[in-house]
């Protein structure tokens, strides 16, 4: 399950973040080799559910810069630096694939959405959604 496209939030990680991310889906891709249809299935929808990196950075990044907002507008206008300090992270990271939370949260185990999708279609693989494509 190595990964032959670019992604830029696995080229910003630490290979030894990369190799245990890689690792844990290959266990749980395992775990369920030998799995009815229906639990492949359940798993499947799971990982439809799962949030990405992009998704819980978004999420970080909208609710500190609202916060420093609204505790700026009616504390103290001393707050207004935390939108100022987070909003260029959230644009850097759209630009170049990095910002300061994404190693924590790699080391968390938030996954991209191509690490995602790669157990995704593996799982899939594993129902026999392509079988009729073989040759």
């Amino acid at each position: 399950m190595t990964t032959h496209t670019h992604d830029r939030v696995r080229g910003h990680t630490a290979p030894e973040v990369n190799r245990r991310v890689d690792h844990e889906a290959q266990r749980r891709v395992a775990r369920y080799a030998n799995s009815t249809a229906k639990e492949l299935t359940s798993r499947i929808k799971e990982l439809d559910r799962e949030w990405d990196i992009e998704r819980v950075l978004e999420l970080n990044a909208s609710v500190l810069a609202f916060s420093g907002l609204c505790l700026g507008i009616t504390h103290s206008r001393k707050w207004l630096i935390l939108p100022g300090l987070v909003l260029p992270f959230l644009f850097q990271h759209a630009v170049e694939g990095w910002c300061p939370p994404l190693p924590l949260l790699r080391r968390l185990g938030v996954r991209s959405r191509k690490e995602i999708d790669r157990e995704q279609y593996t799982l899939k693989a594993l129902r026999g959604d392509f079988s009729e494509y073989e040759v």
